[in-house]
């Protein structure tokens, strides 16, 4: 599949979401959490590697445990929000929080 038509789905489904963010922002977090961004990227790589279940298998897991980081940095990032604090700070402490899960999860995935 042309990496072209990938980078123009892909960026259309993410300025898509952040548009509908403006008008639906609670809409706009179901949609971003849906699996749209993890179905293009199975699909894709289904695509260019047709038949290869071990990758899929593997990315999937990656994708089913990935979740409790992400999980964990958008409680961080609620939280920083509830008490005011700044964008800067919510998110560096969101990633803080993000990339310590991630450390474990790459750590058990092993």
């Amino acid at each position: 599949m042309p990496f072209l038509f990938k980078l123009i789905v892909t960026n259309a489904v993410i300025i898509g979401c952040a548009q509908l963010g403006k008008r639906l922002p609670s809409t706009s977090g179901l949609i971003a959490t849906m699996p749209l961004t993890s179905l293009l990227v199975l699909l894709w790589l289904a695509a260019d590697n047709p038949g290869d279940y071990r990758l899929l298998t593997a990315y999937t897991r990656g994708v089913l445990w990935g979740i409790i980081p992400t999980i964990l940095f958008f409680m961080a990032v609620w939280l920083c929000f509830r008490r005011q604090t700044t964008l800067p700070l919510a998110l560096s402490a969101g990633f803080g929080v993000w990339l310590t899960g991630a450390l474990v999860h790459q750590w058990l995935v092993k």
